[in-house]
């Protein structure tokens, strides 16, 4: 696919693996290790961004768990809209851009998040934009969190597949993230793989 048709489609994206669809699931195991990290690694008032953060499943939860220093950005101007329904208190306290990372990142400063995570959604990076992997890594004060499958699930991506297809929809591109950012000046300090994704947590270094 170009890289404008995956934007696209994430952009104008209903029903399965919309907003709306992520947002009647909720927070799920990635969220409680989310968690489980920054209570371990950052402070309560850790200034924390979520790249591509939908409706706010997981934000949501950081939030009832303390946290309200909370920044995200998701392609999907629905998203929002999602949120303030099903998240009011959250679309209160955070503050929100609509947009893709490839048009948004650029605008943030150097470190200027101490937290910066991402669920399910650079696997969605087309290798025409894997510049922005750099810049993640600029705006990245301390932790970098990736939980993305890497084709560690039994039903795709197995062996040297570097992209599959999800119900012959759109594309995902299996990644080693271990090797992408520890170029990039980070150590990897956790891996838990899951049954669908691998959740890893790197400290810039």
């Amino acid at each position: 696919m170009d890289p404008d048709d995956v934007r696209r489609d994430w952009a104008e994206r209903s029903g399965k693996y919309s907003p709306e669809y992520y947002a009647e699931i909720g927070p799920n195991e990635v969220s409680e290790t989310l968690v489980d990290v920054f209570d371990h690694y950052v402070a309560d008032d850790a200034a924390i961004l979520e790249i591509g953060c939908g409706s706010g499943r997981h934000l949501a939860h950081l939030r009832s768990r303390g946290y309200e220093n909370l920044t995200g950005i998701d392609i999907n101007e629905d998203a929002f809209d999602v949120m303030t329904d099903q998240y009011p208190r959250l679309a209160e306290v955070g503050s929100f851009r609509a947009g893709a990372i490839e048009d948004l990142v650029g605008e943030f400063d150097d470190d200027a998040f101490d937290v910066v995570y991402t669920v399910e959604t650079l696997q969605h990076i087309h290798p025409e934009d894997t510049w922005v992997f750099e810049e993640l890594a600029r705006i990245t004060a301390d932790l970098l969190v990736t939980a993305e499958n890497e084709g560690n699930s039994p039903r795709r991506g197995r062996g040297e597949t570097a992209v599959s297809y999800v119900d012959d929809d759109f594309p995902l591109y299996h990644r080693n993230w271990k090797a992408v950012f520890s170029q990039l000046g980070f150590a990897q300090l956790i891996r838990e793989p899951t049954d669908r994704d691998t959740i890893r947590v790197f400290r810039s270094l």
